[in-house]
C-alpha cells in the first residue's frame, strides 16, 4: 500500500509539473509574442520609444531612442535618462505606479536642456512601454530668461537668488544664492551703475529692476553707461523688458525700446523733447538734465506723470550719463509707478479729508457757543417784549437766521459725521411719500419724479430729518443734470447680502440691507471725476451753482447711519446713487410710554441749586440768567477745577450739575466722575456743541446723565434741567 501510494503522489507531481511547465512555456511564448508585436509597433515612431519590465529592466528601444541616446552598455531606463532628468529613479517609480492602477500615465519635466513629456502605458504585469517625449514649444520673446544675452538674476524678498539665466551664470562665473555675494552694497537702486563681483574680478553694470509679482524682482545687468554707447550695444537694449530712452544733451530723444514706446505711448517719437513727454518735476527738465551731465547730482529717481491723453500714467526715471564716441547722452530707465502714485494719492487723500473733518468739527463746535449765545440771549429778549413791541419782529428776524446758521454748522458736522443724529425706526415708504410734495417744488415743472417701492420693505434705523436732506441733495443734483428737463426715479428695495458686497475701495458686509436709488437721464460724470464727487468743496457745476458740500454732507450722514453710498454714471446717459441702509430688526420691546410733553410756563418757579460749569462765558451769562429766571439757584464755575474748589464745601446741597464736555484742563465727564464720588446722588446734564457719540462711552459709564447739543434754546435748557429735577 505505502508503495502503490508513493507512486500516485509521484505521477501526481510529474503531471502538475508538466502542466505549469507548459503554461510558463504558453506565457513565455505569448509574451514573446507580444513583445514582438510591440516593437513592431514603435519601430518607425519617431519619438524616442522603450520596452522595460517591472523593474526598470530594458528590453528593447527603437532606433529614434538609440539616436537620441547613449543606450550601449546600460541595463535600465533610469540609466538612459540619467544625463537628461534630475533623479530619474523616483519619477520613473512614481509614473510606473500610477500606470499600474490606470493603465498609463504621464508628467511634464522640465530640464535646463529643454521640456520632456515621459508617458508610459502597462501592456502586461511584467511589461511596459515608455516614450519619451521632446516638446517642441513656440520660441518665447527674446526678453524671456533664458533666450536672451543679457545677464537676468531672479530675487527673492529677502534678497535670495532664485534663479540664474545662462547669461548671468557665465558673467558672474558660479551660481550664487545672494545678492550680498554680487554686490558689495545693498539695496541695489534700478537705473545706477554699480560694480558685480564676478569670478574675474569687479565688473561694471547698471541695473535695471522689474517687479516679477509674488514679491520677487528681476535684476537685469546692463552694460555700464561708460561701455554702453555703442550702437550694437543699445541694439540689446531693444528687447528687454525694462523701457529705455537714450537722450541727447539737448532733451530731444534719440532712440528708445519697444517697451519705452509702450510705456509712454504714440507720442514718443525720435527728436520729440522730454519735456513734451512728461511733467511734474517741479523745475525744468533742461536743468535736470544738465545736472546729470556735470555730475552735479547723485543718480536719484525722479516721479512725474506722463502727458498720455488716454489714461493717467506715472513714471518713475533715473538718467544715468553715457558717452558715446566721445559725445554725452543719457540712458533714461523708466519704471512704471502708477499703482504706487494712486496709493499714495489715496493716502493723501484720507489725511486730508481727515484734517478738514477734524477742521470742520472745531469749527462748528466754536459757532455752536457763539450761536447758543446770540439764540439765548434773543429768547432772554423776546420774554419781556410781545408781538406789539416795535423791536419784536427784529428780535424774531435774529433768532430765525440763528437757526438756520446752526443748520448750516450742521452740515459741516455731518460731513466731519459729528453730528448728533436723532435715531428712530423709519419706513422708506412713509418716508418718501412725506416728502414728495416737497421735492416735486423742488425739481420744477420740466422734471418727472418717479417712485417705486419694494412692497416687503423693511424698517432702517436712522435720523429721519438728516435721511431727507441726503435725499433732497440727491434729487436737487439730479434736477441740476438735466436742464432741459427728464425723468427722476427713486426706487427702494430689499436686499440681503449673503457675501461681502467689495466695491469702490468698500465692503459692505453680508446682511439685510434697504436700498434706495436715485437716478436721472442727465449729463454724467466724467471717469475721472466719478471718485471726487464726495470731496468737499468739490462740484462740478459752474462757478456760483454749487457750494460742493451737499455730497460730501451726504456721505458723512450716510456713513454715520452705518450706511454705504455708491454712484454709477455714464456721460451723456445719467448718473445712479445707491444707498445701502442697514434694516433694523425691530424686537418687541417693552411697552414704552411716550414722553409728557413738557409745558413751558415761564412763570412758574422752580427750586433747586445749580452748578453750572461752562468755560465760554456768553455761554455761561445766558444759561445762568436763563436758569435763575426759573426759579433755580445758580453756582458758576468757569473750568472743571473751579467747580471741584466750589464742591469742597460740604454745606452745599447740589442738585443738578450742567456741565460742558469739552474745556481746557480737565474734560466735564473727568470731573463729574471725581464730584460723583462725594456726591453720588448728584444729576448730571451734559451741553457740548460736539457729537453725542464723540464720548458717549463715557456718558454711558455716568449715572443719571443726558446730553444737551448746542446750540440750545432757553425752553430747551430749563425743560432738560427740569425732567432731570423730576
Amino acid at each position: 500500500m505505502l508503495s502503490l501510494g508513493l507512486v500516485s503522489s509521484s505521477v501526481t507531481l510529474v503531471v502538475f509539473g508538466a502542466w505549469n511547465w507548459w503554461c510558463k512555456r504558453r506565457i513565455a511564448r505569448k509574451q514573446a509574442s507580444d513583445l514582438t508585436v510591440i516593437e513592431g509597433f514603435i519601430l518607425r515612431d519617431a519619438t524616442p520609444s522603450f520596452v522595460a519590465n517591472a523593474d526598470g529592466q530594458l528590453r528593447s528601444a527603437n532606433p529614434a531612442a538609440h539616436q537620441h541616446y547613449e543606450i550601449e552598455g546600460l541595463n535600465t531606463l533610469a540609466g538612459v535618462l540619467k544625463t537628461s532628468v534630475a533623479n530619474p529613479g523616483s519619477i520613473l517609480f512614481r509614473l510606473q505606479s500610477r500606470a499600474v492602477a490606470s493603465g498609463s500615465a504621464q508628467e511634464d519635466v522640465f530640464t535646463r536642456a529643454g521640456h520632456l513629456r515621459l508617458c508610459v502605458h502597462a501592456v502586461s504585469d511584467e511589461t511596459y512601454v515608455w516614450r519619451v517625449d521632446q516638446v517642441t514649444e513656440r520660441a518665447p520673446p527674446k526678453a524671456a530668461q533664458e533666450g536672451q544675452h543679457l545677464p537676468m538674476i531672479m530675487v527673492g524678498r529677502t534678497d535670495a537668488v532664485l534663479f540664474m539665466n545662462d547669461a548671468a551664470r557665465q558673467f558672474v562665473g558660479s551660481r550664487v544664492k545672494g545678492l550680498d555675494r554680487l554686490f558689495n552694497g545693498l539695496p541695489v537702486q534700478s537705473g545706477v551703475s554699480t560694480d558685480v563681483m564676478t569670478s574675474d574680478g569687479l565688473k561694471r553694470v547698471l541695473v535695471a529692476e522689474m517687479a516679477a509679482g509674488a514679491g520677487r524682482r528681476a535684476l537685469y545687468l546692463l552694460p555700464a553707461p561708460e561701455a554702453a554707447g555703442t550702437t550694437q550695444a543699445w541694439q540689446a537694449f531693444e528687447d528687454l523688458p525694462v523701457p529705455l530712452i537714450k537722450v541727447a544733451p539737448d532733451g530731444k530723444v534719440q532712440s528708445f525700446n519697444r517697451m519705452a514706446a509702450t510705456l509712454v505711448g504714440v507720442s514718443l517719437e525720435d527728436d520729440v523733447h522730454l519735456s513734451n513727454l512728461m511733467e511734474g518735476l517741479g523745475r525744468s527738465i533742461a536743468d535736470w538734465i544738465n545736472d546729470t551731465l556735470a555730475h552735479r547730482k547723485v543718480q536719484k529717481s525722479e516721479f512725474l506723470r506722463l502727458k498720455r491723453t488716454d489714461r493717467e500714467v506715472f513714471v518713475q526715471v533715473v538718467l544715468s550719463h553715457v558717452v558715446e564716441d566721445g559725445e554725452p547722452s543719457l540712458i533714461a530707465v523708466l519704471h512704471d509707478a502708477t499703482e504706487l502714485k494712486t496709493l499714495e494719492a489715496q493716502f493723501v487723500q484720507s489725511q486730508k479729508m481727515q484734517a478738514i473733518g477734524q477742521l470742520a468739527g472745531g469749527v462748528a463746535h466754536d459757532f455752536n457757543n457763539l450761536l447758543t449765545a446770540i439764540s439765548g440771549h434773543c429768547d432772554l429778549l423776546l420774554l419781556r417784549r410781545d408781538q406789539s413791541d416795535p423791536d419784536y419782529g427784529d428780535l424774531i428776524q435774529i433768532n430765525q437766521n440763528a437757526n438756520r446758521a446752526a443748520s448750516l454748522v450742521g452740515q459741516l458736522l455731518a460731513f466731519s459725521r459729528k453730528q448728533t443724529l436723532r435715531l428712530e425706526t423709519i419706513d422708506m415708504r412713509d418716508t418718501l411719500a412725506d416728502l414728495t410734495h416737497l421735492l416735486n417744488r423742488l425739481v420744477g415743472e420740466k422734471v418727472t419724479l418717479t417712485l417705486s417701492h419694494d412692497p416687503v420693505l423693511k424698517p432702517v434705523r436712522a435720523d429721519k430729518r438728516q435721511l431727507e436732506q441726503v435725499l433732497m441733495n440727491l434729487v436737487v443734483n439730479a434736477r441740476d443734470s438735466m436742464p432741459a428737463g427728464g425723468e427722476i426715479r427713486i426706487t427702494t428695495e430689499y436686499l440681503e447680502l449673503k457675501q461681502p458686497l467689495e466695491r469702490d475701495r468698500a465692503s459692505v458686509p453680508p446682511g439685510q440691507y434697504v436700498t434706495v436709488q436715485v437716478s436721472d437721464d442727465g449729463t454724467g460724470i466724467a471717469p475721472d471725476k466719478l471718485q471726487k464727487v464726495f470731496e468737499p468743496f468739490y462740484t462740478t457745476k459752474r462757478t456760483g451753482e454749487g457750494t460742493g458740500l451737499g455730497l460730501s454732507t451726504a456721505y458723512g450722514i450716510i456713513k454715520q447711519s452705518n450706511g454705504f453710498i455708491f454712484v454709477d454714471s455714464i456721460l451723456d446717459r445719467g448718473t445712479t446713487f445707491i444707498l445701502y441702509l442697514p434694516v433694523y430688526e425691530t424686537r418687541p420691546a417693552k411697552a414704552k410710554l411716550s414722553p409728557q410733553p413738557v409745558i413751558a410756563t415761564p412763570q412758574q418757579s422752580e427750586e433747586g441749586v445749580i452748578l453750572l460749569v461752562e468755560d465760554e462765558a456768553p455761554v455761561r451769562a445766558f444759561a445762568s440768567r436763563a436758569l435763575r429766571l426759573r426759579g433755580y439757584t445758580v453756582l458758576e464755575a468757569d473750568s472743571a477745577e473751579a467747580a471741584l474748589k466750589t464742591l469742597e464745601d460740604q454745606s452745599l446741597s447740589i442738585d443738578v450739575f450742567v456741565t460742558d464736555v469739552v474745556m481746557p484742563g480737565m474734560d466735564g465727564p473727568s470731573w463729574v466722575r471725581e464730584a460723583l464720588k462725594i456726591r453720588p446722588d448728584v444729576r448730571v446734564v451734559f451741553v457740548s456743541g460736539y457729537a453725542e457719540d464723540s464720548f458717549g462711552e463715557e456718558q454711558t459709564r455716568i449715572p443719571n446723565s443726558v446730553f444737551l447739543p448746542k446750540p440750545f434754546s432757553l425752553s430747551d435748557l430749563t425743560e432738560t434741567v427740569q425732567s432731570q429735577l423730576h
